[in-house]
């Protein structure tokens, strides 16, 4: 039934890369373009709180986001941006206190009023250590500063959301719709249960109403948008349930969106455009499912980072579904739709029963390796359906032929961020400290510290930090030396492998190989820099393992030091690195110079990443073996090449 229209979602396009003044120039532009709030990028030592001029930052300063390490950059991000009219929102995690008090101060420098404030940060650290990785410290202190925003922001931001609980990483790692909707639930709970208490009683229900979520739609779009329906009515279940809480406004599920990023193609990237747009159908079409806020990936992420005109394709493909369409102007139009129904409770059924698993377990927190392990094996299965044309994904494994895109021609088609902008942002660094007063930073951490140990929010004294200099180093230091750091799980077990279908020839191989070598094939599989995407890693090490070959695989956040100890004590017939980050050229070259130096370079190096043709060229030219990109998606044919790789009569014949 036709009726007056609705007012649109939120548009946005999530960016940040290189400097803050070349962010907020993309910022300023895409909000004259008709952008209606903004999504911040952080680079990965922001993320994961190291400085610019750390070591486990180098090559990683301004590639996937945009560095901040102080309060001088956060107010060239945001200059002549009124904060007080805007609605952000931060990706950002393990670092969020910090941000949000970065964020704070610059608005109290623009002379805002802070209680107007409108956006988020993200702060789910859990789905960090299942799928994306910049988490720092423990599980329990990493909830514990959760709360701590969300304590904080009830009292004095009370329009910020302190929580976005993240299921869209967890479908990115392989989680089936039902595993999706119950980890997020089980983070929501698990940081809604550490919050009680810590305001009154009658107060609760508005905390609870101020929990948000960021949640992922892929390319089945019918599924998709019935999940989004699950959402809806589970989260009411569990607010009306669990939590006592009877104002139904209290009770909505409120969701931002960015569709999958996972679902884009190297291979004929112009099919995105489509991709993307399906995928927006699943979270739009619903009224009562619809997203708050929607940002789409631009065509050509799958290759790097997009150029203004890509981000705003993207924009204008959303602006087309509010203002053109007449979508806004009805009720919901699935609303008793028997196919629909159907779905939406085979989805809540199978959430509730994965849900109550996680609640036999003692909740989210303790359940974290398990859930970790189940998603490897979902993204496992995934994989393996493609591999076996089970799953379609035109232009990759049915429909390949075509003809070249005009759109990828000339400069490549993806912005590259100048190495030079590394060095830029270092020296600005070092000035900051140069004019800061020592004296008064020493006693911002101090206080901070003290507010670590002694149990207290750790919000004001970081705010009361970020406007006396400290940096975003300092103060993730402060948080590492009280509460330690974390190693998440692989979610690869090393055991034996029993599984043969349709390996039987490769195992063959391995066994052949590993009996002219004197030992079983070991395979070293390495992730340097601060990348915390592991899903390639993981499947290349699961394979590996099936395989029958002897892994090496520790994780994330490798020192080349560490990948380089590593080769030479497990004595490692290949190494493989997995680098998404677009750090590869520094990273594999300092790796290479330290494998020379250990007289180690006579081990077969092969990379894996989001990697342009030159950067490939470039690659292979520095000694690398063989080099790997997405449109690779057949792991059988990698383990053949590491086989081969590995096998001495190679050696000898080179």
């Amino acid at each position: 039934m036709s009726q007056e229209k609705n007012r649109p979602w939120l548009i946005r396009t999530y960016a940040g890369h290189s400097t803050a003044k070349a962010s907020n120039e993309l910022y300023r532009k895409n909000l004259s373009k008709g952008q209606t709030g903004l999504s911040v990028a952080f680079d990965l030592p922001t993320q994961t709180g190291y400085d610019s001029d750390h070591i486990l930052a180098r090559g990683e300063v301004g590639k996937v986001g945009v560095p901040i390490s102080h309060l001088g950059d956060m107010s060239a991000l945001f200059d002549q941006i009124p904060l007080d009219q805007m609605n952000t929102s931060m990706t950002i995690n393990a670092t969020a206190p910090w941000l949000l008090a970065l964020y704070i101060a610059v608005a109290e420098e623009q002379g805002a009023d802070v209680t107007a404030l409108q956006g988020t940060v993200q702060n789910d650290i859990i789905k960090e250590y299942l799928s994306r990785g910049t988490y720092i410290c423990p599980p329990k202190p990493s909830l514990k500063l959760i709360a701590d925003v969300a304590e904080y922001c009830y009292k004095n931001v009370p329009k910020w959301n302190p929580m976005n609980v993240c299921s869209y990483h967890l479908q990115e790692a392989g989680a089936t719709p039902e595993q999706e909707l119950a980890f997020a639930l089980a983070t929501a709970t698990a940081v809604l249960d550490e919050l009680r208490g810590k305001v009154p009683a009658a107060d609760f229900p508005g905390l609870v109403g101020r929990i948000s979520f960021f949640v992922n739609a892929g390319i089945r779009f019918v599924t998709e948008m019935c999940k989004m329906r699950a959402f809806v009515d589970l989260w009411d279940e569990i607010c009306k349930t669990r939590y006592g809480v009877s104002d139904a406004r209290y009770r909505r599920f409120r969701y931002g969106v960015q569709v999958n990023s996972l679902g884009l193609t190297e291979q004929q990237p112009e099919n995105n455009v489509y991709r993307i747009l399906i995928e927006m159908l699943a979270v739009t079409l619903s009224k009562n499912a619809r997203a708050r806020a929607v940002q789409l990936p631009a065509w050509n992420e799958a290759l790097g980072l997009p150029r203004p005109w890509d981000q705003q394709w993207s924009m204008r493909m959303q602006q087309i579904m509010a203002f053109e369409t007449d979508l806004l102007e009805y009720d919901d139009l699935f609303d008793g739709n028997p196919a629909v129904d159907t779905k939406v409770e085979a989805l809540k059924e199978g959430a509730r029963h994965e849900l109550a698993n996680l609640d036999s377990m003692g909740g989210a927190i303790s359940a974290i390796e398990y859930m970790k392990s189940r998603l490897v094996d979902s993204n496992a299965e995934r994989l393996n359906r493609i591999e076996r044309n089970e799953t379609v994904v035109v232009g990759v494994n049915k429909f390949t032929t075509g003809e070249i895109s005009p759109l990828t021609s000339g400069d490549g088609g993806i912005i590259v961020v100048d190495p030079a902008v590394e060095e830029d942002q270092i020296a600005r660094l070092n000035a900051w400290r140069d004019a800061r007063n020592e004296s008064a930073v020493a006693k911002a951490l101090a206080d901070l510290r003290k507010a670590a140990e002694d149990g207290s929010n750790v919000m004001a004294p970081s705010i009361a930090a970020a406007k006396v200099g400290v940096t975003t180093g300092e103060w993730a230091a402060q948080m590492r030396a009280v509460f330690g750091e974390y190693r998440g799980p692989t979610g690869v077990s090393r055991s034996v492998s029993n599984k043969t279908e349709g390996l039987e020839d490769i195992r063959a191989a391995v066994d052949a190989v590993s009996d002219k070598l004197g030992r079983r094939l070991k395979f070293l599989v390495g992730k340097p820099g601060l990348d915390g995407h592991s899903n390639g890693a993981e499947q290349i090490a699961f394979r590996a393992r099936d395989c029958g070959m002897d892994i090496e695989y520790e994780g994330i956040r490798l020192t080349p030091d560490q990948i380089v100890a590593s080769a030479r004590e497990k004595k490692a017939h290949v190494i493989g690195l997995s680098i998404l980050s677009g750090s590869h050229i520094p990273l594999v070259e300092d790796l290479m110079s330290k494998l020379y130096e250990a007289n180690l370079s006579h081990i077969p190096l092969i990379v894996g990443g989001i990697i342009p043709d030159d950067d490939s060229e470039r690659l292979l030219a520095m000694g690398v073996t063989k080099v790997y990109t997405p449109k690779d998606f057949e792991l059988n044919s990698i383990m053949k090449d590491i086989v081969t790789l590995a096998d001495p009569l190679r050696t000898a014949a080179e």
